[in-house]
């Protein structure tokens, strides 16, 4: 009934709102002007052109009778609009295009001397009031400059310019939480195994831009409360039949390589890459050396883009890799940290494998209706691998999903009013195979393997509007409907009962512009649907679990509450975000381990209490040399019990049940008060360039706090770490660089939570050389 009422919706928006005006699409903005003389009479006539900043795509058009223009759908990125006139001087100003975003451009044209031009340059105001959504954006120069970002299984691109962003047992948390969405070209790629994948989405060398939005979506967007990661993929646009080939070599033996090439034509353009990479260093160890922890990965990635006509375009994403990682371990079992969790005879390792294939048709009925219909298809496998001589059990897992879907919305404007109206869902199919030996004496069972498969969707309806009564004044609201089912499993319904939920979550914020000051201030309150993994637990796995007082129970979708308030400040071309919010869960979705076993399995608690300040920094390019980046952020992340889902202990419970958890708010293992990361990105003379970038973060939660150990307290040390690259162009085809990771090497214990490979040492210091040949074919 409800993908009916889809389909129904869909269709009534289409043929409703045919006469009116377009905003965008999901990685798409707006660009709107103005262009007048001095006496604020239009000028009619005028040609406008769009230009990427980064490539050569580009967008012309001419003012109307009123001076107004408008280019629609424009892509993420960095413009510069350019206005010339007879009789008048060429105008122009530089601007940022994020998604849901239509900026207002004014251009008052001067009158042109006899015989002479001039050039007017300005910049469009970087405090937005057409969101309340705080976001970050990073482009493809970020990443290659910032120290260690464009390695395949690097995270910098994201922990070091968003605050509350940092990774911990070999993942990464933002705000508090783990469930993200990852988009390509707007498209999501779902995944609801939590814990599961150590693997990158998307090698970073891949990207031209990542905007990342951290809560306070619109109803458009999705339920993953803590982040959405939009990657704009590079396209072709930016090469004419060019090339690069990139390689390093380092410590530890690592090695990270990508071969790219592009070109375009006016109406097609295409973008592919090869790449591979490996190192004896690849997860965070459970002491301060490195035992048993190789990596390595390949990929390919490809983008194609094609303007069928001035009405039509299509852009395809596809990409494939597999990443294979040791898991550490401690050699000695005497060590104080195998008296908690003894990993010195595991010998394991995690085999992954995911691919993704993302359509978008982008349909311009005139220049009053933007439809856009994105469908996707996800394959993700998780294959956990126990060594013949493991101890005290030889476990193994595989868990395989499919995912297929689509993603469809009209895209209007009524009077005042930016309206989407759309809907989104996918089919998933799940098959996890789990077995289990003991090697320490315990019996086994006859059979000691077990496999389930299951298959569930989510599907979602929804309507976002935004309101702007005036230039300074943006009011947003939006209803988003989802609708969660998973049948229970055909090989065990017991332990994986079916699961229908369905959410109506409402989203209401406002953005306000103080004229003169410029200062932005923005508010949101909303809710949040996010639905759980499909399986949890199969037969050999309920019996250790049973063997320990506890057992496994149904997982149920997390429900958020989010409240937030803030101020973007711009001065003299810099930014400053400062916000504050509050994000109350139920059913909050975690993670924990079974026995001595390094596999994470989803688990829910009771609730959830997540409250932080947090400050972005952002400057211009100082001295016309170089541009620095701040984030920081002062978080409290707290969660109560029972756990209620998933890994959970029996009805009384018993005291030495491994998921017992307290019923009043207590910090999570990520819990970390204080984040800062601070960098600055410098060109120097001679055609090179220096960036660094230092991490402070005050200590995650201890899980041990016992009088008279090492660490006595409830928090583990604060640590800082420093980044450093310095780099050099020989020409235009060679360029080199060397990086330093941790350049001071400093070891810390990171946490004692008991997951992949037991407790985490933070990364040893990592030295590298990175090589670039730029090439035409």
């Amino acid at each position: 009934m409800l993908k009916r009422n889809f389909a129904f919706v869909f269709l009534l928006a289409v043929l409703a709102f045919g006469g009116v005006a377009v905003v965008r699409a999901d990685i798409f903005g707006a660009v709107r002007g103005i262009v007048h003389d001095p006496q604020h009479r239009p000028i009619a006539g005028a040609k406008v052109v769009l230009a990427s900043a980064t490539s050569s795509y580009s967008l012309t058009t001419q003012s109307n009778q009123n001076g107004e223009f408008t280019f629609n759908p424009v892509p993420l990125g960095d413009y510069k609009v350019t206005v010339t006139v007879s009789g008048f001087e060429t105008a122009s100003e530089t601007l940022t295009v994020a998604s849901a975003s239509a900026p207002i451009l004014h251009f008052m044209m001067n009158i042109a001397t006899v015989n002479q031009t001039a050039t007017v340059t300005g910049s469009a105001e970087s405090a937005s009031v057409q969101t309340v959504t705080p976001m970050t954006i990073v482009d493809r120069a970020d990443i290659a400059e910032t120290p260690g970002a464009d390695r395949s299984n690097s995270l910098a691109m994201i922990t070091d310019y968003v605050p509350a962003a940092y990774v911990t047992h070999d993942m990464l948390h933002i705000r508090g939480g783990h469930q993200v969405d990852w988009l390509i070209d707007g498209v999501p790629i779902p995944n609801t195994n939590i814990a599961t994948n150590l693997g990158p989405v998307i090698d970073p060398k891949d990207i031209d831009y990542l905007e990342v939005q951290r809560g306070s979506y619109d109803a458009d967007y999705g339920d993953r409360t803590y982040g959405i990661f939009n990657i704009v993929p590079r396209n072709g646009f930016e090469s004419n039949s060019e090339g690069e080939l990139v390689t390093t070599f380092g410590n530890w033996y690592q090695t990270n390589d990508q071969l790219n090439f592009g070109s375009h034509t006016e109406r097609f353009a295409y973008y592919a890459s090869v790449n591979g990479n490996r190192s004896n260093y690849g997860l965070q160890t459970p002491i301060g050396q490195v035992f048993h922890d190789a990596e390595n990965g390949g990929g390919a990635f490809v983008s194609l883009i094609f303007n069928a006509d001035p009405k039509n375009q299509l852009r395809l994403a596809a990409s494939l890799r597999q990443d294979y990682y040791q898991i550490p371990y401690d050699p000695d079992a005497a060590d104080a940290e195998n008296q908690s969790y003894n990993t010195s005879q595991l010998r394991d390792a995690d085999r992954e494998t995911d691919g993704y294939i993302a359509f978008t048709w982008v349909h311009t009925f005139n220049s009053k209706l933007l439809l856009t219909v994105s469908p996707f298809y996800h394959y993700n496998k998780a294959n956990y691998i126990g060594s013949q001589n493991d101890f005290p059990a030889i476990t193994n897992a595989d868990q395989k999903a499919n995912y297929g879907g689509v993603q469809a919305a009209v895209h209007v404007s009524v009077a005042k009013n930016d309206l989407e109206i759309g809907m989104y869902g996918f089919e998933q199919n799940q098959n996890n195979f789990f077995n289990n030996v003991f090697t320490d004496g315990t019996p086994n069972p006859s059979i000691t393997y077990s496999t389930a498969a299951v298959t569930g969707g989510v599907w979602e309806q929804f309507i976002s509007d935004k309101f702007k009564p005036t230039s300074c004044l943006t009011l947003i609201g939006g209803l988003r409907e989802s609708h969660f089912n998973s049948p229970a499993s055909a090989a065990e319904p017991a332990i994986e009962p079916a699961v229908v939920e369905n959410a109506t979550d409402p989203r209401v914020g406002v953005a306000v512009r103080i004229p003169r000051l410029n200062w932005v201030f923005h508010a949101f309150y909303g809710d949040f649907y996010q639905a759980p993994p499909l399986l949890t637990a199969t037969g050999p796995l309920l019996g250790i679990a049973n063997g320990q007082d506890a057992t496994f129970g149904p997982l149920h979708g997390e429900r958020d509450e989010e409240h937030q308030f803030g101020v973007t400040i711009p001065v003299r071309r810099w930014s400053l975000d400062a916000d504050t919010f509050q994000t109350r869960a139920a059913n909050w979705l975690d993670h924990n381990n079974i026995g001595e076993s390094n596999l994470f399995w989803p688990i829910t608690w009771e609730g959830a209490l997540i409250q932080t300040w947090e400050i972005t920094v952002r400057s211009p390019r100082l001295w016309n040399r170089g541009q620095f980046h701040l984030a920081y952020a002062n978080q409290i992340a707290q969660a109560r019990g029972p756990i209620t889902g998933g890994l959970i202990c029996g009805n009384p419970p018993a005291e030495d049940c491994p998921v017992l958890v307290p019923d009043t708010y207590s910090p999570v293992d990520h819990d970390q008060r204080d984040t800062l990361d601070a960098g600055f990105n410098a060109t120097l003379p001679w055609h090179s360039y220096v960036a660094t970038n230092v991490y402070y973060g005050s200590g995650f939660t201890n899980g041990d706090p016992e009088p008279g150990t090492q660490y006595p307290g409830n928090y583990l040390p604060g640590h800082t770490t420093v980044d450093l690259s310095l780099g050099k162009d020989f020409g235009e085809k060679y360029s080199v660089s060397v990086t330093g990771l941790n350049v001071a090497n400093l070891r810390v214990l990171l946490d004692n939570s008991l997951t992949y490979g037991g407790f985490h040492f933070n990364d040893p210091r990592q030295i590298y050389v990175e090589f670039r040949y730029h090439f035409h074919y």
